[in-house]
């Protein structure tokens, strides 16, 4: 996947919000609070999995736990062109739903979103 591809398909999911924090990590957020994250060369991305994904992806070594965030489910892929891109649409609208899921009930309605 593209870092471009990257940016569409995270924007692309209901409520999602690009910014750029730390000076040079592009940063994408619901309801204020992120759920992936990638250094402005597209290089690394990171993204907050489920406890079973986490387990998983981390274990087979497809990805590693996420710098300063492996605490909260992060996990980081060291390469983004070598990942498949629906594979990364799938995983960004996972991020983007468990980060929702955690929203008070008016700041999901306020967003649009039901779950």
């Amino acid at each position: 996947m593209t870092p471009a591809a990257l940016e569409t398909a995270a924007l692309a999911l209901p409520g999602s919000e690009l910014s750029i924090k730390w000076g040079a990590d592009k940063v994408y957020c619901v309801g204020g609070k992120m759920f992936a994250a990638t250094d402005l060369d597209g290089g690394h991305f990171s993204l907050k999995v489920s406890d079973i994904a986490f387990e998983v992806l981390t274990e087979t070594g497809r990805a590693k736990p996420a710098p300063y965030a492996a605490r909260f489910k992060w996990v980081m892929f060291e390469d983004l062109a070598a990942l498949d891109d629906a594979e990364v649409a799938d995983l960004l609208a996972n991020a983007r739903r468990l980060v929702a899921e955690k929203l008070p009930k008016k700041q999901r309605a306020a967003l649009g979103l039901t779950a």
